[in-house]
């Protein structure tokens, strides 16, 4: 495996538990409040959340990007 498929996996995977992990605490905690299942409920949340979102910025993000590179030069 080269270097930049290395990063870009990598990259993927931390974006991915900053991103899921800030998103499902806020909309958890908005829509259910602080409650005793809260922790149980954003851990749910955030797994389902970070398995969704991975493949996506894996297979849609560089094909964003070269839409981007494309469109601004």
């Amino acid at each position: 495996m080269n270097t930049q498929l290395k990063r870009r996996i990598t990259f993927a995977l931390m974006m991915g538990v900053v991103t899921t992990g800030i998103i499902s605490f806020v909309l958890i905690a908005l829509n259910l409040g602080f409650n005793t299942q809260f922790v149980l409920t954003w851990l749910r949340s955030w797994s389902v959340a970070y398995v969704l979102v991975i493949p996506a910025i894996l297979l849609i993000g560089p094909r964003l990007q070269a839409q981007i590179d494309r469109r601004i030069q």
